[in-house]
């Protein structure tokens, strides 16, 4: 037994949890310094496979440590693979940080450790729940009636939103989805535009709808084009299942909502309107930005994330439905053992996939109650306003090229050196991504955009500045110096 290890804490101890409250205090300590080297420290080292490995793979320990010495040895050895990801020049993925209030309530919630899946296991929970969901409808100007579900992120989020659809759809079509399953039952049709997000794609695939039975519309601008759209739904007979972006990841763009919801309407089979807002149902939140979400109030789900724009902690999304009955119908789960009580308050259970779930709520809830409405409109439009500084540098500087129009907060760009062919273009771009998050100034990702490799820089931390701004611009501007 080395000079740290010890037996497992004795049960029978007079204070069973000083234990606890030593380790809570030695967390608090680390996790004071780390959020306050936020502002300074790399974004990001980039270490390899093989180096993390190292510094973490080993045996299972045969005896214990106490539990103070095992979180500080853990933050020591894992520290090269830490990601700043919380910080102001984290741009990568289009990420949020975690504001004060929303990073506190977490901790509470871990603390007392409450199980979010029924009323009865945490009226505190099931409640909080109900409140935020009803305040962040009408921070988006949602219908009241609608009901809706905090998730983990808005894969869960779209998944809970197209099970509505899929029991909908089903049940038009004269079969149960839920209970009968899909085979030997007629396929249910999915339509949605070539920029239809992957997380939208692997909820489908989960619901057994299909990945590759999409049919994929062409796209103006990284919007649906509204005409295919059109003449796509006059071909299919039949209820129709139809996810629109409100928010296109490469570059923030939206498909025009109004105009999808009047194909959607006057189907004559039926049309069932998704929209995935993981980000863009934020623009909601500000006069300034609100018309590009016009229309999404006649959307029959809709699936966003919390740890974007709400800058709260992972993991947190929410969803939305229109249809209480066929949300119920897609998650119903009965059995002697589940104590239920429906004269009580709503069980979450009948809205989500889970049945334990995680008290995500709490932070959520002080974020909303710490900043509300007019916060985060505040947020909203500072972000949005540093993605346009951000373009509007990129516009200017020779060998730089802007992707697409940013409308919100992603800005899709790229190098273009002089006289360079496309193939070497984009092996520049790809390499350009990795050398600038391995210098640790700031973190961007690469995609595909029109064929072409790009990179992207998403604005939706809280706590980012202008001068964070110049610091990416910065990073940007010496990678391409370090390549001329």
């Amino acid at each position: 037994m080395t000079s740290i290890e010890q037996p497992v804490i004795q049960s029978l101890s007079s204070d069973p949890f000083a234990e606890s409250v030593s380790a809570l205090d030695t967390a608090h300590r680390l996790a004071r310094e780390f959020v306050a080297g936020l502002a300074t420290r790399p974004v990001g080292y980039r270490p390899s496979p093989d180096e993390m490995a190292l510094a973490l793979d080993e045996p299972l320990p045969e005896h214990g440590c106490d539990a103070s010495l095992a979180v500080e040895e853990w933050l020591r050895r894992a520290e090269p693979g830490i990601v700043a990801s919380p910080g102001p020049r984290f741009f990568g993925f289009v990420n949020g940080g975690s504001t004060p209030a929303a990073l506190a309530g977490d901790w509470l919630a871990a603390a007392i450790d409450q199980n979010a899946g029924m009323w009865l296991s945490s009226p505190a929970a099931a409640q909080t729940e109900l409140t935020v969901l009803r305040w962040l409808k009408e921070m988006f100007g949602l219908p009241d009636a609608w009901v809706g579900a905090l998730t983990s992120g808005a894969t869960m989020a779209n998944l809970v939103g197209l099970a509505a659809a899929r029991q909908w759809a089903g049940e038009r079509m004269g079969f149960d989805p839920a209970v009968d399953g899909l085979s030997g039952n007629p396929p249910i049709t999915v339509v949605s535009s070539i920029e239809i997000h992957a997380s939208a794609v692997k909820a489908l695939g989960t619901l057994c709808l299909g990945r590759s039975s999409v049919r994929r519309l062409p796209v103006a601008g990284g919007a649906i084009d509204i005409d295919e759209l059109r003449a796509t739904l006059a071909r299919i007979d039949g209820p129709v299942i139809v996810v629109a972006n409100a928010g296109e990841v490469n570059t923030g763009a939206f498909d025009d909502l109004d105009a999808v919801a009047t194909i959607c309407e006057a189907h004559p089979g039926g049309a069932w309107l998704h929209v995935d807002g993981a980000f863009g149902l934020f623009a909601s939140v500000s006069p300034r930005y609100a018309h590009l979400n016009r229309g999404i109030e006649r959307a029959d789900s809709v699936g966003a994330d919390g740890h974007k724009w709400l800058n709260v902690p992972y993991d947190c999304g929410f969803a939305f439905v229109r249809d209480a009955a066929a949300l119920r119908a897609a998650f119903n789960a009965t059995g002697a053992y589940i104590a239920a009580a429906p004269d009580l308050g709503c069980d979450p259970l009948t809205h989500v996939p889970e049945m334990s779930r995680r008290f995500r709520g709490l932070a959520a809830w002080c974020a909303l109650r710490a900043y509300g409405r007019a916060g985060y409109r505040g947020m909203v439009e500072r972000c949005v306003d540093n993605a346009a500084t951000f373009a509007g540098w990129i516009e200017q500087t020779d060998g730089l090229e802007l992707m697409a129009p940013a409308p919100l907060n992603i800005v899709c760009f790229r190098y273009a050196p002089p006289g360079m062919d496309a193939a070497a273009c984009d092996a520049f771009n790809r390499d350009a991504v990795t050398a600038i998050q391995r210098d640790g100034r700031a973190f961007v990702t690469g995609t595909v955009w029109n064929g072409r490799a790009a990179i992207r820089a998403a604005f939706d931390n809280w706590a980012t500045t202008q001068r964070d701004v110049e610091i990416l611009q910065a990073a940007v501007h010496d990678q391409q110096s370090s390549q001329a």
